[in-house]
């Protein structure tokens, strides 16, 4: 059962990825942004599962990377790609909708940076 979860949740991730570079691709930046950190939560928890057989429920990447001993590279990532789960999830945060905060260059790197944790 628990490779069947592990399966599920890591095609769950690569398709939150597919979808991420649909919306960049679609100057869509804040949903390329919030589908990139979508995509490494489920990459971590499919990772967590196969580790522990335990599934958590919650959105910090740094602390799944943490228990399922990803290493330093991935565990910054993990916290750059936090700090936008938010901005990229509401809107009207610090005065601007998530369509404004959001550009090409910034929506590349927040890709780029869950291309890196769930491969």
């Amino acid at each position: 059962m628990a490779n069947e979860e592990v399966k599920r949740w890591l095609r769950l991730a690569e398709d939150d990825l597919k979808s991420a570079q649909v919306n960049f691709d679609n100057q869509q930046y804040y949903a390329c942004v919030f589908l990139s950190h979508q995509s490494a939560e489920k990459a971590l928890k499919a990772a967590l599962i196969k580790k522990t057989g335990e599934l958590l429920k919650i959105h910090d990447l740094v602390f799944l990377g943490e228990k399922v001993g990803a290493p330093d590279a991935i565990l910054e990532r993990c916290d750059r790609l936090n700090g936008v789960y938010i901005d990229a999830r509401y809107g009207d945060i610090g005065g601007k909708s998530p369509s404004e905060k959001f550009d090409r260059t910034l929506s590349r790197d927040f890709l780029n940076m869950s291309k890196e944790v769930v491969m």
